[in-house]
């Protein structure tokens, strides 16, 4: 592939936290450079799914005026868009089709008749077809191979993945892109556009489970073999452990956040049994102090349900610890949590690591993308490039030159106001506690949530 002619491919990544637009091009060793990059906070999306198309858009908007902020030249019309939620569903089918010329080899224009014949697949009325993966191929009596072209036969066939969504979500996704002034090029799973840019051949190989923990739902996609076995979506994700803390601890939601992303842990340590954590209470109420054991342990009950989750289908595909020698890679904003990787362990019984995106990059890459966070966005560009280098899609803009910018800088803000510094809370020792108020009363006095505004950039 020559350099010069590579498109720009752009993923949009649309969560429930968070909307991020990068923008990239493979280099000559065909590393990605980063053109450009921004992020809003997202609003309008709850569980991975549009329900208010006004707010998406002003977020999707944003983010793509600070990708346009960090570099100027570029100009972006079409976007791979990320696709997860609670209405993602998938079924294996089976099927095949006799050659017109059995004598001379398979061509992959057979392979594609093949494909499509598979989009005719009867579904549940209200959803609709988001993807159709081969997995096995087979020719006459030959089973198991991977690709059949350059195969002699007179029947070639297959075992297909075949992924659905929810009609209506679909059409809301491709709405707030369209009126954001963009073309969705094509919608991609999130676990597969994750793994994408997480894992190696040699995972796949191996055999692996990618377990992609977002702010609504956790997405799962499981490889063996170098073949995708299973994909499916867990509806909890970082949104629920935050949830499960306010009402556990009886705080704010934002105090919530704050106590996850500062001093969450998935394992509960009995050492910090005295170690506790001073808040202000409510306007002029006594200050609140949580344990930080109580806090592990609730964050460690909902990743323990979302890990027993991942057990159960591992089981489903009969895939264990004998058969994933690559174990499970976790990524998504919420495998930042603390001890993780220990948990996850401990619940499947296979290895676990945090998977970074950084296999992919180009070497002038950002800090930031470093994040498991953006493993999903970077993921949406490969797939692009994929589309390119197999011919699958057509792109118009493979001549135009942008150049890498020498500082690529992040911005994330709201219409109306600027991202603050949090400010941390403290953490004391009960028999070296500190009382709040002799400490508030001499400070000047400011707004609770000001005291607590968390950095969008520590969201899990």
């Amino acid at each position: 592939m020559n350099h010069n002619e590579a498109p720009i491919i752009v993923g949009l990544d649309i969560g429930t936290t968070k909307i991020a637009a990068i923008a990239g091009r493979k280099n000559e060793f065909g590393k990605l450079e980063i053109l450009g990059f921004g992020k809003a906070k997202s609003n309008g999306v709850e569980h991975g799914k549009v329900l208010n198309i006004d707010q998406a858009i002003k977020a999707i908007q944003l983010a793509l005026q600070n990708c346009y902020s960090s570099n100027p030249d570029l100009e972006i019309n079409e976007v791979y868009v990320g696709i997860a939620g609670h209405h993602i569903k998938s079924l294996q089918t089976r099927g095949d089709i006799v050659r017109h010329d059995p004598e001379n080899e398979i061509q992959s224009s057979e392979i594609d008749v093949l494909i499509d014949n598979q989009r005719k697949t009867f579904i549940p009325a209200g959803d609709q077809i988001i993807d159709v993966i081969p997995q096995e191929f087979y020719v006459d009596n030959i089973p198991n191979i991977k690709n059949p072209v350059g195969y002699n036969g007179v029947k070639v066939g297959a075992n297909f993945h075949i992924i659905t969504g929810d009609r209506n979500a679909i059409k809301n996704i491709n709405r707030a892109v369209t009126k954001s002034g963009l073309t969705t090029k094509d919608l991609v799973l999130q676990p597969l556009a994750s793994a994408s840019a997480v894992m190696s051949d040699i995972d796949m190989e191996a055999g692996v489970a990618i377990l992609d923990i977002g702010g609504g739902t956790s997405d799962l996609a499981i490889f063996h073999e170098g073949i995708l076995k299973h994909t499916t979506v867990i509806p909890f994700g970082g949104e629920n452990i935050t949830e499960d803390i306010k009402m556990g601890l009886g705080v704010l939601k934002h105090q919530a956040e704050a106590l996850k992303t500062q001093f969450g842990t998935a394992l509960v340590d009995e050492k910090k049994n005295n170690v506790f954590i001073t808040i202000p209470g409510l306007k002029g109420m006594p200050a609140k102090e949580i344990s930080i054991n109580n806090l592990s342990k609730i964050i460690q009950a909902r990743m323990s349900e979302i890990l027993d989750f991942v057990t159960y289908h591992l089981r489903q595909v009969s895939l264990d610890s004998r058969l994933l020698n690559g174990g499970v890679i976790l990524t998504g904003g919420g495998s930042q949590l603390k001890h993780l990787i220990q948990l996850t362990e401990y619940a499947t019984g296979l290895n676990a690591r945090i998977g970074l995106p950084n296999e992919h990059l180009a070497a002038n890459h950002i800090d930031e993308l470093k994040k498991p966070m953006y493993a999903t966005c970077i993921g949406l560009i490969l797939k692009g490039y994929n589309d390119y280098e197999h011919q699958y899609k057509e792109f118009l803009d493979k001549h135009r030159k942008v150049e890498v910018p020498k500082s690529l800088t992040v911005e994330e803000t709201t219409p109306n106001e600027s991202v603050k510094e949090p400010n941390q809370i403290d953490v004391t020792e009960r028999s070296k506690k500190i009382k709040f108020w002799e400490k508030f009363n001499q400070k000047v006095k400011i707004s609770l949530i000001d005291l607590f505004k968390e950095d969008d950039d520590k969201t899990i």
